[in-house]
């Protein structure tokens, strides 16, 4: 028989032990805002059945080790002004626009399950013209990314698996702790500081200004010159409108606790250290505008 004592306290137990602990949300915005449609910087995929690995293979991934946060320049969320930002602190688009390797894909938990990858970036070697040609056959620094904005979980935030290869000869193998050393180099040309120069026209060009270069494009247009749909929400002109040069500052939280350090279930058998990089990307006055 158990005393009344022992029967208390099982009584007392049973909602802890049939009740499983809340998974704690990791996001700057408390995770009750999906449901009040309240905008989120981003959110934890695991809510929802996402995760922090990509699926490269069917028994493993590779980190998805940089989020640039829905709280970031309006702009940069969309697919031209990510492209434009990315730019700017040394990414572009892969060699000629052509792919020639695996298609990842990602469960953000935004309620799209496993999605392809977005875009996939590579470094330009302060070429945004022609150098992920040589990063093809160098080697070097490169990202996929996917946007959460599923229909469950529309934070608007990029989620980005950062890495270093090798070379061609190495048939571009991820280099040894090339997952971290991806990651750190984005962030740390992120929080550097960057710009970038647009030239419109039928084609519009991009480039990154060298230290000490004064071939400035024409003088941006003010919000004041334009109509509200081409002012973004923070009434900054929206990119396009006029020759622009374009500057941003980024602030970066680094989070542990979303993806589990190590090697368990990692593309390559390559350990990384489970930190993630929450990028928020600011948009600041240009001297020119």
């Amino acid at each position: 028989m158990l005393s009344s004592t022992s029967l208390l306290f099982l009584i007392l137990a049973l909602p802890v032990l049939a009740t499983p602990p809340a998974q704690r949300p990791f996001s700057t915005e408390l995770v009750s805002g999906i449901e009040d449609e309240i905008p989120v910087a981003w959110i934890d995929p695991r809510i929802l059945g996402g995760q922090l690995l990509d699926f490269t293979t069917k028994t493993r991934g590779e980190p998805l080790n940089v989020i640039i946060s829905g709280a970031s320049d309006p702009f940069i969320l969309t697919d031209e002004g990510f492209i434009a930002y990315v730019a700017s602190i040394g990414y572009a688009k892969e060699c000629m626009g052509l792919h020639m390797g695996h298609i990842h894909l990602a469960n953000l938990g935004d309620g799209d399950g496993r999605k392809p990858e977005a875009l996939l970036f590579r470094q330009h070697y302060r070429m945004p013209g022609w150098g992920t040609c040589w990063e093809s056959i160098a080697g070097g620094h490169h990202f996929r990314a996917w946007r959460q904005n599923g229909t469950e979980g529309n934070s608007g935030a990029w989620f980005l698996g950062a890495s270093k290869e090798e070379d061609s000869r190495r048939r571009h193998t991820i280099v040894a702790n090339g997952y971290n050393l991806g990651r750190d180099w984005l962030v740390e040309q992120a929080l550097a500081g960057s710009e970038l120069w647009i030239r419109n026209g039928p084609a519009p060009q991009l480039w990154v200004p060298a230290p000490g270069d004064n071939d400035m494009p024409p003088r941006s247009r003010t919000a004041d010159d334009l109509p509200p749909s081409e002012v973004t929400p923070e009434g900054w002109p929206w990119p396009g409108t006029g020759g622009e040069r374009l500057q941003w500052r980024a602030e970066v939280d680094w989070v542990s606790g979303l993806l589990e350090p190590g090697r368990k279930g990692v593309n390559h058998g390559i350990a990384q250290d489970g930190r993630i990089a929450v990028l928020t990307v600011l948009r600041v006055q240009s001297d020119f505008d």
